[in-house]
């Protein structure tokens, strides 16, 4: 007979040895190496580049909102560049002035330090020394006094005559190169930069399709969605953390201005600055002005007062402010983005710790889109290395049972119960079952498997099956629903329970029957726990007690619908054929409906399975069992109602 269920092709439980890293893997670790030293190297133009880019994203939105107005492309570009310049010469002649005004009262602040400092230093560590220079003067004998030097005759020698070297005046030129050198190079770059996102903001379509031909033409959706991405992503993330970063500055400025630092609005400015460096830099830019708290107040009020501020607002808008406005997450994980900023601190500098999170977040993006860079994806994004369904087999495999129900009831937080057991436990098992056909699952590890999973459904006892509008769509949408004769609907359990006919209201009229795989069982338990919470009693039957040696002293009391499980039914339907005529034979006229619950919805459809295996209702997921159990119940209600005897369903399998 051929096979119609998919065959697992059983694999050697034999540990292959490890392998030598292979020419792709050196060839990758080289260019890896190339890249990042090419990086390093070229760091004097690279970011200018890089800053024009991120400048340009930023800038896209300005540009694009005055074309909309009604500017042609260049004055558009060209204004919103000119903005651009005016509010960085406006910061920069803030930061001139307030630091000019801090300069006359240096002296003033240092001494007003200095005192501070010797106060603390004469209750701590000059107290110390003190002690130590006595303790020290006890134990140590008095010296003898020093012999007296011999006489020296008279020397006719001269003495030497001093010698003093003088530079010469320094000329006008020098004086002005000494002056202006150190922001001759800031003043480059910037020149730069903006001409450079001059440039790239008049040929924004055009870089736009030169980078498509590189990078994928033949594959247009993907590239165009990769960059559609990119720029999305870095816009939200440059405009909300400018303005995020703009109102903490603003707010640390007024918080200052309130307890009397002197120049507020630069601290507000730093503050504003440094916050661009993810986690230390608010920290960093706390310093100053604490210190200059400390060095105006001859007390310690102020000094504390502003560390106070720092340590308020910056929780607040770090905890509260961002994840509501980023929605939660900017795409990178926490680790991911101190990595990053330690990396790009080392190759840039400064400008690297700014830019960190940027260049971080279009790695993440390109490793989202392209198949060669998914391992930055998975290292550094904030997605979940594991599907829901992998998280719960492997902590289930590991034994951890109360992970596994943390993470369940994370989920039954938008979803049924059955769509949790349906999405997650029951994928996770065929994950097991795979392992197991595998050999490379022991039988005490499917024990612990089975006892985890034990565990799991008793604890979600008082679980819900709550998602009734959808579990209604679905039932109404199943192959069940679609072939009975009865919607099925889902009653209320004590409506069900009322109205059901003697041969349904017994303690268990259910009788779930596990298949040959080490893991049916624990899909019974779970159909049997949903079947409860919807007022249809059940009962679970290993595959033992339905062999041929057992079928005749099987107790089928009250049993007026039969569910066979099978998550793994590997090779020949010739064991199931089998069972179903067993259970046929001991319960001629109960309904019988077979979970198959490791194949697709195209296996349900194929008529020699039905035809071999002979069963009224085939389903692949709980809830579609559920339903069909429920629409046997009210179909046998209802023909009870009107005293005619209750017909077997044909269902989807007949």
């Amino acid at each position: 007979m051929a096979d119609i269920i998919p065959t697992v092709t059983r694999l050697k439980t034999k540990v292959p040895p490890a392998e030598l890293p292979g020419l792709q893997a050196l060839t990758t670790l080289a260019v890896a190496v190339v890249v990042v030293a090419a990086l390093y190297l070229a760091r004097e133009v690279l970011v200018p580049i890089t800053l024009a880019i991120l400048l340009s994203f930023v800038l896209a939105p300005l540009a694009a909102l005055l074309r909309r107005v009604g500017l042609p492309r260049v004055p558009s570009v060209v204004v919103a560049v000119l903005v651009a310049l005016g509010v960085l010469l406006l910061l920069g002649g803030v930061i001139g002035a307030q630091v000019a005004s801090l300069a006359g009262n240096v002296p003033r602040y240092a001494a007003t330090v200095e005192r501070k400092v010797e106060a603390v230093r004469s209750y701590t560590i000059g107290q110390v020394t003190a002690m130590t220079n006595t303790l020290g003067r006890q134990m140590t004998p008095p010296a003898a006094p020093p012999a007296p030097a011999p006489a020296t005759p008279p020397s006719d020698t001269p003495k030497p005559v001093p010698v003093e070297v003088h530079q010469p005046d320094p000329t006008p030129l020098e004086i002005a190169t000494r002056v202006l050198s150190p922001i001759l190079s800031p003043l480059g770059t910037m020149g730069i930069v903006l001409l450079v996102s001059v440039f790239m903001l008049m040929q924004l379509e055009d870089l736009r399709d030169r980078m498509i031909r590189l990078f994928g033409s033949g594959d247009l959706h993907r590239t165009t969605a990769a960059m559609d991405d990119a720029a999305a992503r870095l816009s939200k993330y440059f405009l909300t953390q400018l303005a995020l970063n703009a109102a903490f500055g603003v707010v640390i400025a007024l918080g200052l201005l309130l307890i009397g630092v002197p120049s507020p609005v630069l601290w507000g400015i730093i503050a504003a600055l440094m916050r661009f460096v993810p986690y230390v830099g608010a920290i960093a830019a706390a310093v100053l002005p604490i210190t200059m708290a400390a060095a105006v107040d001859p007390g310690w009020t102020m000094a504390l007062a502003t560390a106070a501020l720092f340590l308020v607002v910056e929780p607040v808008a770090g905890q509260i402010v961002e994840p509501l406005v980023y929605g939660h997450s900017t795409g990178l994980s926490p680790v991911s983005v101190v990595i990053s900023a330690i990396f790009w601190g080392w190759l840039w500098g400064p400008v690297g710790l700014i830019l960190s999170t940027p260049l971080t977040l279009c790695l993440v993006v390109l490793g989202r889109h392209i198949d060669r860079l998914e391992f930055i994806d998975v290292l550094l994004s904030d997605q979940p290395a594991l599907t829901p369904a992998e998280s719960f087999y492997q902590r289930i495999l590991a034994g951890d049972a109360d992970e596994a129900l943390d993470q369940a009831e994370a989920l039954l937080r938008d979803r049924s119960l059955s769509s949790y057991y349906d999405e997650v436990a029951l994928k996770g098992l065929q994950l097991a079952a795979n392992d197991a056909l595998r050999g490379v699952l022991t039988e005490d590890q499917l024990r612990n498997i089975q006892d985890a999973i034990d565990g799991v459904v008793v604890d979600l006892a008082d679980q819900d099956d709550a998602d009734v509008a959808k579990s209604k769509s679905d039932a109404a949408n199943s192959p069940v629903a679609q072939a009975a004769t009865v919607p099925p609907v889902l009653p209320a359990p004590a409506d069900t329970v009322r109205n059901l006919p003697p041969e349904w209201a017994g303690t268990a009229p259910v009788l779930c029957v596990a298949g040959r795989g080490a893991l049916d069982e624990a899909a019974c338990t779970m159909l049997v726990q949903l079947l409860g919470k919807h007022g249809l009693q059940a009962r679970v039957v290993s595959q033992e007690g339905v062999s041929r040696g057992r079928i005749a002293s099987l107790d089928v009391d009250g049993v007026a619908m039969v569910c066979v499980s099978y998550i793994e039914a590997s090779g020949s339907p010739s064991p199931l054929r089998y069972m179903m005529r067993r259970l046929r034979q001991r319960l001629p006229g109960a309904p019988i409906l077979v979970g198959l619950w490791h194949a697709d919805a195209a296996l349900l459809g194929d008529e020699r399975l039905r035809a071999m295996v002979g069963a009224d209702h085939y389903v692949t997921i709980l809830r579609d069992a559920v339903n069909a159990c429920l629409a046997a119940a009210h179909a046998a209600s209802e023909t009870a109602q009107v005293g005619a005897p209750a017909p077997v369903l044909s269902g989807a399998g007949r």
